[in-house]
């Protein structure tokens, strides 16, 4: 097999190849890793018995540790949008302010909602109440847009059941309750800053920049019955808090415990969802516009490409480091005194802005350093959260969001670029820094050591 520097010469070329596959040759990113993950195994000179072997045991061993989760994390996510929870939930958050500060509500609404709803989902679901804020209070779009669109990329980028994070906690083998923990540490003050802050500066350089109005799309969410504002929280926050209280348990109680094993059970991160989904179909059921069962199986119909893609993900992961490629990389940049935790953001970053693909970009990332971040002589859940840091920002037109936010939110290229590009670029950088800030204490946090 290959070794030395011609192992960096061919992750180039690998990475070249998966970019040239999903944004010349428009691969669905599912295909395009497979195939990658084969070009590395052949150019590394692999032997050909035990492509097919590695390819399927890093798809499954990736699917062991977050498959389950991801399901169903969609699944929650489509009961409470069908429910018009979110709505409950933004109207709250705006009561609670006030109508002067609808940004800082709007974006901590995106901050609680893109949890379990796809970004995409979600800012869909939220632009026309987005709209009709604007108009009410008087604040410019382009400052509401901006809130909105960087509380829900944050959460979306760092916070489990989101497929990414939930894939690079798995990869980088830690705790998820300590992982989320940490996420939220990080990714709230992001949001506040790219989001709300940024967002207030740009509307004083654009305040001409005017919402579309389509009054229609609010409607129907206007006309529906919806949950009560409590219910919807209740529905949302449940398996985070039981998730969260799970490992601070499992760090407090003796480990051989009655008390250490329940609490063990039920913040088990697919315990808890399931749990959460559960209590979902039946507190929610009254305002549901569809069956349970259609709302589920569309659900999954969702959920189908994006574990195709995870568990791809792990497959080129899987030969990245089995042909000694991750290996060599962290130990050349080692010598270049080239810290893990920002060796982390960076390829994130990297790989974020070359092929759009937030979820994508966590996943290969972690996938390469998972296996050898215990060795790297920082703390894996650091190293996890700076990957989710990179691969917040530098969204460029090659990234489907970038489309989302600048066709449904009715704004042109510039102003994207100035929203929703460079907002989340500051977004990912401040929690970058927020993790720097961490891996000066981490001898003393618990879960970092």
């Amino acid at each position: 097999m290959v070794s030395g520097p011609m192992l960096f010469v061919v992750f180039v070329v690998a990475i070249a190849i998966l970019l040239f596959a999903i944004l010349k040759l428009k691969l669905n990113p599912f295909l395009a890793l497979l195939l990658a993950a084969i070009a590395t195994a052949f150019m590394v000179m692999m032997p050909m018995k035990d492509i097919t072997g590695k390819i399927v045991t890093g798809f499954g061993n990736t699917m062991k540790g977050v498959g389950i989760i991801i399901g169903l994390g969609i699944i929650l996510g489509k009961l409470l949008a069908e429910a018009y929870a979110t709505d409950q939930i933004a109207d709250s958050m705006v009561k609670t302010v006030g109508k002067k500060n609808s940004p800082l509500a709007v974006n901590l609404t995106g901050y609680l909602t893109s949890i379990p709803v796809f970004f995409d989902a979600a800012f869909v679901i939220l632009t026309p109440l987005n709209r009709q804020l604007s108009r009410s209070t008087n604040t410019p779009y382009i400052t509401m847009l901006t809130a909105l669109a960087m509380g829900l990329i944050v959460t979306h980028a760092t916070v489990i059941p989101t497929p990414g994070p939930v894939a690079v906690a798995g990869n980088m083998n830690v705790d998820m309750g300590i992982f989320l923990m940490y996420a939220i540490v990080i990714s709230l003050p992001a949001s506040l800053v790219g989001g709300w802050l940024y967002g207030r500066i740009l509307g004083k350089y654009r305040p001409d920049v005017s919402e579309p109005l389509h009054a229609d799309e609010a409607a129907a969410g206007a006309a529906a019955s919806k949950p009560p504002v409590s219910l919807a929280l209740f529905v949302l926050l449940l398996p985070i808090l039981m998730i969260l209280i799970g490992s601070i348990m499992a760090l407090v109680l003796p480990k051989d415990s009655l008390a250490a094993s329940i609490f063990g059970f039920f913040g088990d991160k697919n315990i808890a969802v399931l749990i959460g989904v559960v209590v979902g179909m039946i507190t929610l059921k009254p305002y549901f516009k569809k069956p349970v069962n259609e709302l589920i199986t569309g659900a999954a119909e969702s959920a189908g490409l994006i574990l195709l893609i995870t568990g791809a993900g792990g497959a080129f992961g899987q030969i990245i480091n089995d042909s000694g490629i991750g290996k060599y990389i962290v130990e050349t940049l080692k010598g270049w005194s080239v810290s893990p935790i920002v060796l982390g953001f960076i390829l994130s970053q990297i790989l974020r802005a070359a092929q759009g693909s937030t979820t994508v970009a966590l996943i290969t990332t972690s996938a390469i350093l998972g296996p050898v971040a215990a060795t790297m002589g920082a703390s894996p859940v650091l190293i996890g959260l700076a990957i989710c840091a990179g691969g917040i920002g530098l969204s460029l037109p090659n990234d489907s969001g970038f489309w989302v936010v600048s066709r449904y939110g009715g704004i042109n290229e510039a102003d994207t670029i100035r929203s929703w590009t460079l907002g989340g670029t500051i977004t990912g950088v401040t929690a970058f820094i927020v993790v720097l800030i961490l891996s000066l204490f981490s001898g003393a946090l618990p879960g970092l050591h």
